[in-house]
């Protein structure tokens, strides 16, 4: 949400439609826990509510970003993604498109930087499976898994570098 009303105010209810037209298949999220994470993000000081009058309507509250709200959003899009496929599927494909939005330049740096980051987590699972004793038969397969999926995301990271400065 912090990144949605760095660009402009809004209420909760197009930040709500605008949640699921570009970032939908990310995150899912009903209209009742959207209007529950703006309540906890105002009474954080990330975000402060101004009424609206609205003709024949009731007023509504219309959202804006406070400067806490605004350097905690841009510390978040510094921050490098975790190494799991669902941190990068919700997290990092979301900073990606607030990178895009910013500029070209930003999302190409954020792909490069995540490649690195996948690349060192890959390593470090490679050194795990390693040092795992050859009878350790479910964990090894779990850090399978693991050294697989990290893999195809470092395909995927690839492939979106080339789409989004191709495309």
């Amino acid at each position: 949400m912090l990144g949605f009303l760095a660009w402009q105010p809004a209420h909760g209810y197009d930040l709500h439609q605008r949640l699921l037209a570009e970032l939908g298949q990310v995150w899912h999220i009903s209209q009742s826990q959207l209007y529950n994470l703006l309540k906890r993000l105002e009474a954080q000081g990330d975000i402060l509510a101004a009424l609206q009058e609205q003709t024949r309507l009731p007023d509504r509250r219309v959202f804006n970003l406070t400067e806490q709200g605004r350097t905690r959003f841009e510390k978040w899009m510094e921050t490098p993604t975790g190494c799991s496929v669902r941190a990068i599927r919700v997290e990092f494909i979301t900073r990606l498109y607030f990178a895009r939005l910013q500029s070209p330049e930003s999302a190409a740096r954020l792909i490069l930087v995540q490649m690195d980051e996948t690349r060192l987590g890959l390593e470090r699972l490679r050194r795990k499976m390693d040092d795992l004793p050859p009878g350790q038969t479910f964990n090894r397969l779990g850090l399978e898994l693991r050294l697989r999926q990290l893999s195809s995301v470092l395909d995927w990271l690839e492939d979106c570098n080339a789409l989004l400065n191709n495309g």
